[in-house]
C-alpha cells in the first residue's frame, strides 16, 4: 500500500512541511514521486514518519539524535527483515480497514 503525502498527515499528525524537511535531513527517507510529482509514500517511509514522531516529540531527540537512532535502527531491521515485513503487512491490513470505516462513515452521514 502506498500513501499520499496528505494521508501521512492525517494518520500521523505530522505537518506536510514537517514531511517535507525530514526528507532532506533523514538518510533513507525520501518518498518517490509519481508522473506528477506528488510524492508518494511506501508502508516503509509511514514506519519512518512514526518512528521519527515518537523519537522527536516523545522522547525529545534532536533532529540529529533522531538521525542517529534511525541509522542504526535501519541496520538493526535489515538483521531482522522477516519479522518487519508480517509486522508491515499487519500494518496495512489494519490501514487500509481504517480508510475503508472512514469512508462508510462519510457515506452514512
Amino acid at each position: 500500500m502506498t500513501y499520499t503525502i496528505g494521508e501521512v498527515e492525517e494518520l500521523s499528525g505530522i505537518k506536510q512541511n514537517i514531511l517535507r524537511y525530514w526528507e532532506t535531513v533523514i538518510p533513507g527517507f525520501a518518498p518517490r514521486k509519481d508522473l506528477g510529482g506528488r510524492r508518494v509514500y511506501t508502508e516503509r517511509d509511514f514506519e519512518i514518519v512514526l518512528r521519527l514522531k515518537y523519537l522527536i516529540y516523545e522522547r525529545k531527540f534532536t533532529i540529529e539524535g533522531a538521525r542517529s537512532e534511525i541509522l542504526h535502527e535501519t541496520q538493526a531491521y535489515e538483521d531482522n527483515a522477516e519479522a518487519m515485513n508480517t509486522i508491515r503487512e499487519l500494518r496495512t491490513e489494519l490501514t487500509q480497514l481504517y480508510f475503508q470505516i472512514k469512508g462508510l462513515n462519510h457515506k452514512g452521514n
